[in-house]
């Protein structure tokens, strides 16, 4: 039976404060808040079982126990980094964490990524995290996240970016098909749709008319999947702009309705509580303003506890 390893994440920010005699040092070196260092740590004991830093008033001191397993940790990782030639992630205090659902980085996120690395000093280094989950922020070391949702979400501080005016597209073929006429006519035709109907929902009730997903309706979890399938001719789907931007532009799809309704869900910036470093600060800002952010809203929202 193989031997039960610790957490690996609990390792790395226990040999970093080892390495360093600081907890502030071990963030600053993984791009980590003190509070996550000192999470991890304590986390590691826990799973030990041992106490492994005396804290002191200008750092940490390694116990004995803890003296015994740097040792050891650091004997591993010189292993692993010998035999190892897979790619390492940049370091430093200009590089954030950034997370977001897979749509949100590509069509979003992605065409503003020069602006949003190059848009000032100090120069970014934005690394994703590109995840249908609802992360815990703090415990994985992210400082920033752009998420689709309908308000604040506990344990996290959020700035509303910006909502979504839907309206229905399809291939231009299917659309010829399609043509005008009252709302009803698109129920005889696939609906696309992601992971929630939230979207075609309200816009049905907007046209006075109750939706309901029909057999014929196709579901995928990612956006970019659901345009996808509409400009392959599958159906029809909801243009949330500006995620289906660059689609219309580009004539992959076209609108077969232009009646619009408000989507429930709207995009927020969320943060942790606490001190943001300022590379995230940075970032806050440059996101801000791609979404047109009003200063005293931006303002607000990095100086809350």
């Amino acid at each position: 039976m193989p031997t039960q390893l610790p957490p690996l994440d609990t390792l790395r920010a226990f040999e970093a404060a080892a390495r360093l005699g600081s907890f502030s040092a071990a963030a600053e070196t993984l791009n980590l808040t003190h509070g996550a260092i000192s999470r991890q740590v304590a986390k590691l004991e826990r799973w030990l079982g041992l106490k492994l830093f005396q804290r002191e008033a200008r750092g940490v001191k390694l116990t004995p126990d803890g003296d015994r397993l740097y040792v050891s940790t650091r004997e591993a990782f010189a292993l692993i980094g010998a035999y190892s030639d897979r790619w390492t992630e940049p370091r430093g205090t200009a590089v954030v964490r950034l997370s977001a659902l897979p749509s949100v980085s590509s069509r979003w996120l992605m065409p503003r990524l020069t602006a949003l690395e190059d848009g000032g000093e100090p120069r970014l280094r934005i690394l994703f995290s590109v995840d249908h989950r609802q992360v815990d922020m703090e415990e994985e070391g992210i400082d920033l996240a752009l998420r689709c949702g309908r308000g604040e979400v506990p344990g996290r501080l959020s700035l509303q970016l910006f909502e979504e005016w839907c309206y229905p597209v399809a291939s231009p073929e299917l659309a010829k098909i399609i043509g005008s006429g009252d709302a009803k006519r698109l129920l005889n035709y696939p609906l696309i749709h992601d992971s929630s109907a939230t979207g075609w929902r309200a816009w049905f009730a907007e046209q006075g008319l109750d939706y309901r997903p029909a057999v014929h309706d196709r579901r995928f979890e990612d956006y970019g999947l659901v345009l996808d399938a509409a400009a392959c001719g599958l159906g029809i789907a909801l243009a949330r702009p500006p995620l289906a931007q660059r689609d219309i532009d580009a004539g992959r799809v076209v609108a077969v309705d232009h009646r619009i309704a408000l989507n429930s869900v709207s995009y927020w910036l969320d943060r942790p509580p606490g001190k943001l470093r300022p590379a995230a600060i940075q970032l806050a800002g440059r996101i801000a303003a791609q979404a047109g952010v009003a200063p005293a809203a931006l303002e607000a929202f990095l100086n809350r506890d």
